[in-house]
C-alpha cells in the first residue's frame, strides 16, 4: 500500500485511516474485552482459508485491491474468533471504516471517473469563458494560449471523495455519535462539495497556467492547490454539518 497507493494523491487518506481506525478500536479496547465471547471454529477456519487463497491469488497476480481485500476479511475473522459477533456488532463502525484501506480497482474507478472528468472539464471551461478567459474543450483536454492541459483522475472528485467521505464519518463518529440516517445524508453532501472543489482547483490551474506559465502551474503549486483545495472542502463538511445538526 505505501508503495502502490498511498504514495499517490488518491491513496494518500489510507495512513489517516489505518491509523485513526486501529485508535478507534484500541479505546474501545476495555469494553470489548469484558464482553468478549470467542467465535465457532466452523465459521472462523473456511473464511480464514479463503481469505488467504484469495490473498495469495493477488499476491501471485499483483492486484492489489485483491490483497488488500483477503487481509481485510481475514482481521475481521480474526476480530470474530476473538470477541465473537456480538462485539462486532456493537462496534461496527470501527471495522467498517477500516474498509476505506482496501483500494477499488482501477477499472471501477475508470468508469466513475470519466463523467466526472467531463462534467468538472465543461464546468471550468463554461465558468472561465464567462469571465472572458480564451479557454477551450476539445474532451477533457482543455486548451489556453499555447498550452493544453489534460483533465486527469486526480482532478475528477473522486479522489476527494473518497477521502473526504472516510474522514467525515469519522468526525460523525467522534464528535456527533449520529444516527446512520444522519450520516448518510452527509456523505450525500459531500458529493457535490468535493466536485465543486475540484472545479475549483481545475479553474485555479488554467489561470495560473494562462498568467504566470506552464511551468508556474505544473510545479510545486500544483499539489499546493490540490492540498489546498482538500482542506476547503473539509471544512465546508464541517460547516454543513454545523447548520444541519441545528
Amino acid at each position: 500500500l505505501g508503495q502502490q497507493v498511498w504514495s499517490k494523491e488518491e491513496g494518500a487518506h489510507g495512513p489517516i485511516v489505518l491509523a485513526t481506525g486501529l485508535w478507534l478500536l484500541w479505546r474501545r479496547r476495555d469494553a470489548m474485552l469484558a464482553a468478549a465471547v470467542p467465535g465457532r471454529d466452523w465459521i472462523t477456519v473456511p473464511v480464514m482459508l479463503v481469505c488467504l487463497a484469495v490473498y495469495i491469488f493477488g499476491r501471485a497476480y499483483d492486484y492489489i485491491s485483491l490483497e488488500v481485500a483477503a487481509l481485510y476479511g481475514l482481521g475481521l475473522a480474526l476480530v470474530y474468533a476473538c470477541f465473537g459477533l456480538r462485539v462486532m456488532m456493537t462496534n461496527w463502525f470501527p471495522l467498517l471504516y477500516l474498509a476505506f484501506l482496501v483500494p477499488p480497482p482501477g477499472w471501477f474507478m475508470d468508469s466513475l471517473t470519466a463523467p466526472l472528468k467531463l462534467f468538472v472539464s465543461f464546468a471550468a471551461t463554461e465558468g472561465l469563458q464567462t469571465v472572458g478567459i480564451p479557454v477551450y474543450r476539445e474532451g477533457v483536454t482543455l486548451m489556453i494560449a499555447q498550452y493544453q492541459l489534460l483533465v486527469e483522475d486526480a482532478c475528477s472528485g473522486m479522489n476527494s471523495i473518497t477521502g473526504l467521505v472516510a474522514i467525515s464519518l469519522f468526525y460523525i463518529y467522534l464528535l456527533r455519535n449520529a444516527s446512520w440516517r444522519y450520516s448518510l445524508l452527509l456523505v450525500a453532501l459531500v458529493i457535490p462539495i468535493a466536485i465543486v472543489a475540484n472545479i475549483i482547483r481545475i479553474v485555479t490551474l488554467v489561470l495560473l497556467t494562462y498568467f504566470f506559465g506552464d511551468a508556474v502551474a505544473q510545479g510545486f503549486l500544483h499539489m499546493a492547490a490540490g492540498t489546498f483545495l482538500f482542506v476547503t472542502a473539509l471544512l465546508l463538511v464541517f460547516a454543513v454539518d454545523s447548520l444541519l445538526s441545528r
